[in-house]
């Protein structure tokens, strides 16, 4: 009888709400709600590995490599944590960077604030972003929150202090962010680094082991002192709503090197786009990365992760949907797992050495291709990638994107064998110019394209 009272009360309700009228427009509410920073169009990220960059491995050798950056074009300096580095439990000499022991303050090791500052103002006026790496999650052992607020920190059963579960973290310990102290703390920290200093935003490490809500809360207030750029190490659609311009594209790393190494077709990549263009907000910026810190330490040099396919996987991270980045050593050909906890400088002796390193022509030549076809641009400004069908999807992936303006259309042979694609439908069709080349092309339906072995092509109009 309740049963039947119930669904009778819950059918009269349902009678009772008002109807859509037939010809009542249903206007979706925005899902981000961020502006992302203009500057951050047709950006491209670099990362600095500070104590790796340079023989010195200080701000001030780092400053010395700007205009050398400016001209590889990127626009975004990403630096690795610049805060003093737990002693207690610490692993190596060095120790991990991600170990902080100071929020507000700078390691010895990499020079003062002062040098900091420097490097800050310098590359600002050349015309550079510089966001910092932002270790929320976690504090050294030492840090002296550890001392004075205990119970700001995660505990174990038997109520000692814990690392992040299930990793080999030993050197950090977790903060609790039930604790409203925890909230004030690094938030103040996040913002007197943008007020001091200037810097341009954060990369927030492991961000989705912290509340979204702490994130999308900094986001206004950082805001409220200048236009910044976040980028989250988390993969999940809604991060990009109030919070970050840009997170983690660990499918698409994942996959094209499985795609690279000839351990998958190019067919694989078609699962990360379909979802890419139907879950994920328009707006967010991806990073598709072929290399970063940790994927250089523990999964492998670029070489070893991506073999014969590095150069036709560079150029898709560049030129399909996506925010590229490069990593510090990539432009000079670093073939070495850099040390994460000892010094290690990059070995910059291929630096400009076009027949020895092509490689770092590439990663110039696709940034300025980048920055000329508005079609490529980042998030909400850049064009859709739509398929485009040939005879050879077994090895080939086609894709064009295109505005009212301009059209790329990209190939890429994952395979060991050459490739002639020839083409399904008109999509592809147009007077292209080549690129690194410049050389017109015309391209009908009934067009085919040569491809060499793990090669690719790319024409725009």
């Amino acid at each position: 009888m309740k049963l039947l009272k119930s669904l009778c009360a819950a059918a009269l309700l349902a009678a009772s709400a008002p109807l859509m009228a037939q010809d009542e427009v249903w206007t979706p509410e925005p899902v981000v709600t961020i502006e992302n920073a203009d500057w951050s169009r047709d950006a491209v990220l670099y990362q600095i590995n500070t104590r790796q960059f340079t023989e010195e491995g200080t701000f001030a050798a780092a400053q010395e490599e700007l205009p050398r950056l400016k001209e590889l074009g990127v626009d975004i300096l990403w630096l690795m944590p610049v805060h003093p580095i737990g002693e207690v439990n610490r692993k190596g000499t060095l120790g991990s960077p991600y170990s902080v022991k100071d929020y507000t303050a700078i390691n010895p090791e990499f020079g003062t604030k002062e040098e900091f500052r420097a490097f800050v103002d310098a590359a600002h006026d050349q015309g550079f972003k510089v966001i910092l790496d932002l270790v929320a999650n976690h504090t050294a052992w030492d840090h002296p929150l550890a001392r004075e607020n205990p119970d700001w920190y995660e505990k174990s059963w038997d109520g000692s202090f814990r690392p992040t579960p299930w990793w080999d973290w030993s050197d950090i310990i977790d903060l609790d962010w039930s604790e409203p102290g925890v909230r004030k703390h690094i938030g103040e920290a996040m913002e007197y680094w943008v007020r001091e200093f200037d810097i341009d935003g954060y990369r927030a490490d492991v961000a989705g082991y912290i509340p979204l809500d702490f994130w999308e809360t900094m986001r206004g207030r950082l805001e409220a002192i200048r236009p910044v750029f976040m980028l989250g190490e988390v993969q999940d659609t809604a991060f990009h709503h109030e919070a970050f311009d840009a997170t983690y594209a660990w499918d698409w790393h994942n996959t094209s090197k499985a795609v690279a190494s000839g351990k998958a077709g190019p067919t694989s990549f078609y699962g990360y786009y379909a979802e890419n263009e139907s879950l994920w907000p328009r707006e967010a910026m991806r990073m598709t990365y072929i290399e970063n810190h940790d994927s250089n330490a523990w999964e492998g040099s670029v070489t070893e992760n991506y073999a014969n396919g590095l150069a036709a996987a560079t150029a898709l991270s560049f030129t399909g949907e996506g925010l590229p980045l490069i990593y510090n050593g990539m432009e000079a050909c670093n073939t070495k797992r850099l040390e994460f906890f000892e010094k290690d400088p990059i070995d910059w002796s291929l630096l400009g050495d076009e027949e020895a390193c092509p490689y770092g022509v590439l990663l110039q030549d696709l940034i300025a291709f980048r920055k000329d076809n508005s079609a490529l641009a980042n998030g909400r400004w850049g064009a859709r990638m739509e398929k485009v069908e040939t005879d050879s999807p077994e090895n080939v992936l086609a894709w064009v994107r295109q505005n009212e303006s301009n059209k790329v259309l990209g190939l890429f042979n994952f395979s060991a064998e050459p490739v002639q694609v020839s083409f399904k439908d008109g999509l592809p069709a147009g007077t292209y110019s080549t690129f690194a080349t410049g050389e017109t092309v015309v391209i009908t339906e009934d067009s085919s394209v040569q491809l060499a072995p793990w090669g690719f092509a790319l024409y725009s109009r």
